[in-house]
């Protein structure tokens, strides 16, 4: 199938077409300074990135800009002082995301 290569190819956040891409963040807050990219992949890999994500109840933020940020450091390196603005964004919607399942969660009181 032919592709438009104006605008969509610019603008990853609109490109029905770009390649999956994903990134597994993790902070440790005893440990760490700032979160770890710690599994990153496009295609096949991102896809397993999203299914473990999903079997295991890990929210998902979807952000293709900052996915192709993220992409381009190592793995197991925390992440840069100019990205922590966009992953506090993150944190605060898992952080969210997180507190609506506890709503959810039947209280049991003894």
């Amino acid at each position: 199938m032919a592709r438009d290569r104006g605008q969509l190819a610019t603008e990853p956040e609109t490109d029905p077409y770009a390649e999956a891409k994903a990134v597994a963040l993790k902070y440790d807050m005893e440990r760490d300074k700032a979160p770890r990219v710690v599994a990153k992949g496009r295609g096949h890999v991102a896809e397993n990135i999203m299914a473990v994500a999903q079997k295991n109840t890990i929210p998902v933020y979807q952000n293709k800009t900052l996915v192709n940020m993220l992409m381009a450091l190592e793995l197991d390196r925390e992440i840069p002082p100019e990205l922590y603005r966009a992953i506090a964004e993150v944190m605060a919607y898992v952080y969210r995301i997180d507190k609506k399942a506890e709503k959810k969660k039947p209280q049991i009181r003894l």
